[in-house]
Formats: structure tokens, C-alpha cells, sequence
């Protein structure tokens, strides 16, 4: 038992008084770390003690004690009075090494060693030879201060990528030597740096330095445009478009396109070079080439080093006249105090009197001015159109004309139509109803119209269980009608005016309560109106 005791205990006697001191412990002791030049890092050296007891943290560095007192420019103790962990700022290869912790007290003295291994990135990465798509590159691993390293990792960048890509890795053969690699598969005549990390069993360390910035030769340009199409333009005009080459890819100086043409059945090409390297049009013109001729075309690339790549064959038509002849048979009629219908005959086209791809309507009053003038277009043979938002009681003029890629045609006569006068302004009123079983009588007086308004010819009933029901529509001549519906929940029914102008005003909305008790049957209700 005294044995025990004598372990885990310190005796002391003070004043004629026997106190048991707790022993110290180091709970968190430094490890052993691999870093790179330039990083910053803790050491770490933690305890638990007794609380009545004040504990030193001195710390060694390769058997020489390191005095934090005089400001070290790197070595910094920081913690509480329990802690003693040391950071180590910008990390240099000097700093390699074994690091002693040291912690000490009244009774006791333990410490805890840890080695810190500084690495230093690679060096002096240079470009020994370009060609079009490869760059040889040398370097020299830098310090590894007994911590081997297993691979290298070389990455570039160019003014066109975003970041660093990696390219290439080189395993570590000749520790120490002058390392060579070969960069493979880049573009030609793109600007090029690179730089290299060194890596190991614990991890990748900084990279280094950036080479120069240096352009891959030039060569033969070998990605053709897409996208080869076009057609529309003027009469006696081939119009063909296609995609530019972005910079990355045109392989040197003196880039442009290569357009070729021939009209479908001939077996000769013309060719043209653009000379422009952002250029993605080509307008061809010759006054014998006719409307709508079919071609076959193709784009190709060039650059100082020579003609490249083709794209494949697209068909593109030539420019069109615009229509030659008015529609015939144009009429307008009017619906409505604001909607009138336009209709015409379609044009038969052909090649002489030019194709149409739909039409346009013209419309206007006696007092338009030329920014009045109202434009609309359907497309393919559709022969008819609704003009809405008109005037009402208001002379509209009318005229069509046919168009194309190349514009329009001449326009049909005009024809004109009066817009129907003003629907009713007054609602249907006192309205009165009763209610049988299932049946709804209703009753309301005539409405009379002012003489700039439609005759009333008629009335809408609109009625629905609730605000979001599905709304249903009964017409009549009279100024009664009856509803079977059956009254399981309320009912909300208005009733609106028809002319030929268009519906007018709705009266109120009235609500119908469900049957009950309290509603003798047969007899009439009318609203506080």
C-alpha cells in the first residue's frame, strides 16, 4: 500500500501539516510534423497538474533552449497557464528538427520530444524545349530534410483556363538530381506557364514558383467552324453563317475562313477567303443567281502555316424578291364595338412572283396619322385575323399585304367596316325572384339604351354555387327566365345586357340562399337595390 502511495503522490510538510500533491501529467504532448516552406504551425504541449502548484513550459530546439523573451521572430509560446503550445510563424528549412518540450514544477520535471520536417517546393522550373502541342520542362525538387518525396505533380494555366489544371505526374527516380518531363497535347500557339508540387507520403507540398510565360509553335489549324448555314438576304445574294473559332483554337497568325459554294448539281466550287478572324458571315452576290436557289456549302480554316480543317456540306438558299402580287378578295366585317375580322384569298406563289411566308394586315381611320396606323402578321396560309381594342361607331380601313425573308408586297385595295356602337351602359334593374322547390324565377325590367349604344337584343343570366365554382351562362330574349337547379348551398347570379356591341353592364351580384325554413315557397324577394 505505501508502495501506492508513493507513486501516485508527492509528500510534503509544511508547518507541521501533511498535503498530498495530484501528479503531473502531459496530456497533449507535440507529434511529429511534415511541412512546407513559408506555413505556420502549433506544437502543442498541454498538462494537468495540481492547481496549488505553478508549472514551467520551457522548450529546445536541437538541445538549445529556445528564449521566447527577446521577441524571436518566429517562435511564439502561446496558452493558458495549463497550455504551453508553441507556434512557429512563416516556417523556414532552418527550422528542422527535434523540438523538446519541457514542464516543471516544485516536484517534478517531465518533457515530450516531437521532429518537425521542413520542406522547400520545387526550384528553377524551366522550359528547355516548344514545339506546336509539347513542352520539355526541368526542375529541381528543393529541400526534402530527410522526408523523402515520392511523386511530382506538374500543372499550367493559360490566359484562357480559370486555375491551375494539373497535366502531368513524374515519380521520384533520381533523388536529388535535375528532374526532366514531357508536356503533351496542348494547343498550339497558346501561351503557356507551368509550375510543380512536390508530394510524399503525408501530402502535397506548396508548388513552385511559375515558369516564364511561353507560346507552343504554331501548326496547321485542325477544328473546322459548325453551324454552316444561312440563306435570306436581298435578290441575287447567298447569305451563309457559321460559328467563329474562338482564339485558343485558330493555331497561329494570319487565321481566317475558307468559304466554299457551288449551286446544287454543279461540280465546281467557288471559294472565298475571310481574312478577318472574328468573322462569321460571307455575302455572296452575282446578279445571275436566282431566287431560292439551292447551294451546297462548306467552311474551312486557314492560318500562315496552311489550309485546315473542312466542315461537312450544309444546303443554303439564295436570296428572294419580295412577294409580286396583292391578295385578292379582301373584306372586313365588324363583331363587336371593338373587334372587327379581316379576311383574304392566299397568293399562289412561284419562283417569278415571289414566295409568301404569311401576311400582313394594315389598319387604320379616316384621321389616322402614319404612327397610328395599326400592324399585325399571321404566318403560313392562314386567311383570316381578328383585330381587337378598336373604337367603337368608328370607320376602320383595312388593306393586306403577303411578305417574306425579303420583305413585303405590294398591298390588296382597302376595304372599310363601322365598328358596332357602345354596348348598353346601364345594368338590368330591380330584379326580383322567388324561389319552388327547385326552380328560380326571375324577373327584371328592360334595359333602354342611349342613342350612341347598341339595341339590347338580349340578356345573359350568370350563376354559380360559390366564388369558385364554374360559372354557367343561360340566354334569353325576355326580361324573365327560370332556373332548375337544386339549392343545396347559396347561389350568386348576375344578369348582363347583349348587343350587337358586345355585352354591357352586369347588374349587382345577387345571392340566393340555400331552401329553407324560413323561405315560403312562391313568394317573390327582391334586393335593396
Amino acid at each position: 500500500m505505501a508502495e501506492i502511495l508513493e507513486e501516485k503522490f508527492k509528500r510534503l510538510y509544511t508547518g507541521g501539516m501533511l498535503a498530498f500533491e495530484e501528479r503531473t501529467v502531459i496530456t497533449v504532448p507535440p507529434s511529429t510534423m511534415d511541412v512546407t516552406v513559408g506555413e505556420s504551425i502549433v506544437l502543442p504541449c498541454q498538462v494537468s497538474h495540481d492547481p496549488s502548484m505553478d508549472v514551467v513550459f520551457v522548450w529546445s530546439f536541437n538541445g538549445d533552449v529556445i528564449d521566447l523573451k527577446k521577441g524571436v521572430t518566429h517562435f511564439e509560446r502561446i496558452g493558458g497557464e495549463s497550455v504551453g503550445d508553441l507556434m512557429i510563424r512563416n516556417i523556414q528549412l532552418s527550422h528542422s528538427g527535434k523540438y523538446l518540450c519541457t514542464v516543471q514544477t516544485t516536484l517534478e520535471r517531465l518533457s515530450a520530444v516531437a521532429d518537425v520536417i521542413v520542406r522547400g517546393p520545387p526550384e528553377d522550373v524551366r522550359v528547355e524545349h516548344v514545339s506546336s502541342t509539347t513542352f520539355q520542362l526541368s526542375w529541381r525538387p528543393g529541400p526534402d530534410n530527410n522526408s523523402p518525396i515520392q511523386i511530382f505533380t506538374i500543372q499550367t494555366r493559360t490566359p484562357f483556363s480559370v486555375g491551375w489544371q494539373a497535366v502531368a505526374t513524374v515519380p521520384e527516380i533520381l533523388n536529388g538530381q535535375t528532374y526532366n518531363a514531357t508536356v503533351v497535347g496542348l494547343s498550339p500557339w497558346v501561351e503557356y506557364e507551368f509550375r510543380v508540387v512536390a508530394g510524399n507520403s503525408i501530402g502535397i507540398g506548396e508548388p513552385s514558383k511559375p515558369s516564364e510565360l511561353l507560346r507552343t509553335k504554331a501548326s496547321v489549324p485542325v477544328v473546322a467552324p459548325v453551324s454552316v448555314s444561312g440563306g435570306g438576304g436581298s435578290r441575287s445574294e447567298l447569305v451563309i453563317t457559321w460559328e467563329s473559332i474562338p482564339e485558343e483554337l485558330q493555331n497561329g497568325e494570319g487565321f481566317g475562313y475558307i468559304v466554299m459554294f457551288r449551286p446544287v448539281g454543279s461540280t465546281t466550287w467557288t471559294k472565298e477567303r475571310v481574312a478577318f478572324v472574328e468573322s462569321s458571315k460571307f455575302i455572296y452576290r452575282n446578279d445571275s443567281i436566282l431566287p431560292l436557289s439551292p447551294f451546297e456549302v462548306k467552311v474551312g480554316v486557314y492560318n500562315n502555316e496552311g489550309d485546315g480543317s473542312v466542315s461537312t456540306v450544309s444546303i443554303v438558299y439564295s436570296g428572294e424578291d419580295e412577294p409580286q402580287l396583292a391578295p385578292r378578295g379582301t373584306s372586313v366585317q365588324s363583331f363587336s364595338a371593338s373587334e372587327v375580322e379581316v379576311s383574304w384569298n392566299a397568293i399562289a406563289w412561284n419562283r417569278n412572283t415571289g414566295r409568301v411566308l404569311g401576311y400582313e394586315i394594315l389598319y387604320w381611320t379616316d384621321d389616322s396619322k402614319e404612327s397610328m396606323i395599326g400592324r399585325t402578321r399571321v404566318s403560313g396560309n392562314v386567311t383570316t385575323k381578328n383585330i381587337t381594342g378598336l373604337k367603337a361607331n368608328t370607320i376602320y380601313f383595312a388593306s393586306v399585304r403577303a411578305y417574306n425573308t425579303a420583305g413585303t408586297g405590294p398591298s390588296s385595295p382597302p376595304v372599310n367596316v363601322t365598328t358596332k356602337k357602345s354596348p348598353p351602359s346601364q345594368p338590368p334593374a330591380n330584379i326580383a325572384w322567388k324561389l319552388s322547390n327547385s326552380k328560380l324565377c326571375l324577373n327584371w325590367e328592360h334595359v333602354k339604351t342611349m342613342e350612341n349604344e347598341s339595341e339590347v337584343l338580349g340578356y345573359k343570366i350568370l350563376y354559380r354555387q360559390n366564388r369558385q365554382s364554374k360559372t354557367h351562362i343561360l340566354e334569353t330574349n325576355n326580361t324573365s327566365a327560370e332556373l332548375l337547379v337544386p339549392f343545396e348551398e347559396d347561389y350568386l347570379i348576375e344578369i348582363r345586357t347583349v348587343s350587337d356591341g358586345g355585352d354591357g353592364s352586369s347588374s349587382e351580384e345577387i345571392r340566393i340562399p340555400k331552401m329553407s325554413s324560413e323561405w315560403a315557397p312562391g313568394s317573390w324577394r327582391a334586393p335593396s337595390q
